[in-house]
C-alpha cells in the first residue's frame, strides 16, 4: 500500500502546492506526507476531551507517510473520554460534496484502544455526527477497511440519512468509558 500511495503522491504534488488526488473513483484525503496539512491542503486538527472537563493526553508523530497517535484517556465525570484527529475537507464554513463516493477507506494499524470514524456534516449542529466503529484487529499489522456511508449512524439524535453533499471533515476518534490507553497508526484515509 505504501508504494502505491507514494506513486500517487509523486504524480500529483508539486513542491509548492498540495492537491487532491483522485484516481479510479477514489479520492485521497490524507496520505500523511506533510507534517501539518492533509492532501487537500488544510491543516489537521487535534482535539481531546479536555475541552469538556476530561484529562485525556494525546501525542502524534508523522514519519514516512504514516501518522502515529497514542495517549491516555482520562474521561470527564459521567462521560466517555476521547481524542480526535480531524481531517478537514473544505475551508471553515464550507462543505465538500462527496456524493459520488460510497464510503471511507482507511489503512491503519491498531496496537490498543477503541476507535470510530465520523463523517461530519454542516447540517448536524449538535456534534452527533454520522459515525461507525473502526473494526480492525489490534495485531500491530496494517489493515485496509471500508466503511460505507450508509452504515454510519448518529448516537443519540434522531436517525437521519447522511447528506454526503454537506461534509466538512472526517474525525478518527479514540475513545474510552474509563481510564485507558490508545495506540494506532494511519497510513491513508480516502473516499471510495
Amino acid at each position: 500500500m505504501m508504494n502505491m500511495k507514494k506513486l500517487m503522491l509523486a504524480l500529483s504534488l508539486t513542491a509548492t502546492t498540495s492537491v487532491v488526488i483522485a484516481q479510479e473513483n477514489t479520492l485521497m484525503i490524507d496520505g500523511f506526507d506533510h507534517q501539518k496539512q492533509t492532501n487537500i491542503g488544510i491543516e489537521r486538527v487535534y482535539i481531546t476531551d479536555v475541552a469538556a472537563g476530561g484529562g485525556t493526553q494525546a501525542n502524534s508523530t508523522i514519519k514516512e507517510g504514516v501518522i502515529h497517535l497514542k495517549g491516555d484517556i482520562l474521561p470527564p465525570r459521567g462521560q466517555p473520554g476521547w481524542s480526535s484527529l480531524v481531517l478537514p475537507l473544505a475551508a471553515m464554513g464550507q462543505a465538500f460534496d462527496a456524493s459520488k463516493f460510497d464510503g471511507i477507506r482507511l489503512t491503519l494499524k491498531i496496537s490498543k484502544g477503541s476507535f470510530s470514524i465520523s463523517a461530519n456534516s454542516s447540517e448536524v449542529t449538535n456534534f452527533d455526527y454520522h459515525a461507525a466503529p473502526i473494526m480492525a484487529k489490534a495485531d500491530n499489522t496494517f489493515h485496509t477497511i471500508d466503511i460505507p456511508f450508509e452504515s454510519m449512524k448518529r448516537a443519540w439524535s434522531q436517525q437521519t440519512t447522511l447528506n454526503k453533499k454537506t461534509l466538512n471533515s472526517l474525525s478518527i476518534v479514540a475513545y474510552g468509558l474509563q481510564k485507558s490507553s490508545f495506540d494506532f497508526e494511519v497510513d491513508t484515509v480516502s473516499f471510495y
